[in-house]
């Protein structure tokens, strides 16, 4: 059964890997067996965590991206296969929160959400999904959030817009890559613990209102969100695509 979860001689680029929940991601799917990628705008943060990677005995490699930026994300792929002779594994867990009331929102910090998390994402999925169309093979995993599917009171009509997008993305790429055996699934948290949601979670009536509405009784951690990612990058996941998988400690039961 172990084997199934297996990921030796995979390749992974995990982008966003030395943001809370990337980090995690990347470590998880170095003990898992892969080599791992590490790709983000600030590169003295990346080499920390390509140096932990390769701690684990794992080759690694840390490349600087604009994910908003073609041309950009096109050098990061090419820097990859420059090092790598494949991509199995690709992550998106970059993102950006802002949070203001909708009725005044800013339209530029409103499109620098969009552009960040629907964008970005694209851009990624499209530029790695041509080597793995190449290949006939590969696991796409999308960070999401049950944001994109259920609404909040809390000024996020931005964050929430832009992960709806993913989720559509997702499904829509699952669809159309499904005959070149590319996967696309996304990993879907309430909010998770990490720099970017600390500020909102420094607020006690905002905290108070997130626990409240999680079943489990406390918010996520980065951890809680290896195991899926490992699942979908393994041979596990085989038959499994265009998902959208809620680690929310029972946030969308009810």
């Amino acid at each position: 059964m172990t084997d199934l979860f297996d990921l030796t001689g995979q390749v992974a680029l995990v982008v966003g890997g030395a943001g809370g929940i990337g980090h995690a991601q990347a470590l998880g799917l170095a003990d898992a067996g892969a080599d791992v990628i590490v790709s983000s705008r600030k590169l003295e943060h990346l080499e920390t965590v390509a140096k932990e990677i390769q701690a684990r005995g794992r080759k690694s490699l840390a490349v600087t991206v604009e994910v908003t930026q073609e041309k950009s994300v096109a050098a990061m792929v090419d820097s990859v296969l420059k090092k790598f002779p494949r991509i199995d594994i690709l992550v998106n867990a970059h993102g950006l929160a802002i949070r203001e009331p909708a009725d005044s929102f800013p339209i530029d910090e409103w499109q620098q959400v969009m552009d960040i998390n629907a964008r970005g994402t694209f851009l990624t999925c499209q530029a790695v999904g041509r080597v793995m169309i190449k290949q006939r093979s590969g696991n796409i995993i999308n960070l999401s959030s049950v944001r994109g599917r259920y609404g909040l009171p809390a000024d996020y009509a931005a964050y929430c817009a832009s992960k709806g997008a993913v989720d559509t993305l997702t499904r829509t790429l699952a669809c159309e890559w499904a005959k070149y055996n590319v996967l696309v699934n996304a990993v879907a948290p309430t909010i998770v613990e990490t720099d970017l949601t600390r500020p909102a979670l420094a607020n006690p009536q905002f905290a108070q209102q997130m626990k409240a509405r999680i079943p489990l009784g406390r918010w996520a951690m980065p951890e809680d969100i290896v195991g899926a990612t490992i699942f979908f990058a393994s041979r596990a996941s085989d038959f499994i695509t265009g998902q959208i998988l809620y680690i929310d400690g029972g946030v969308t039961t009810w």
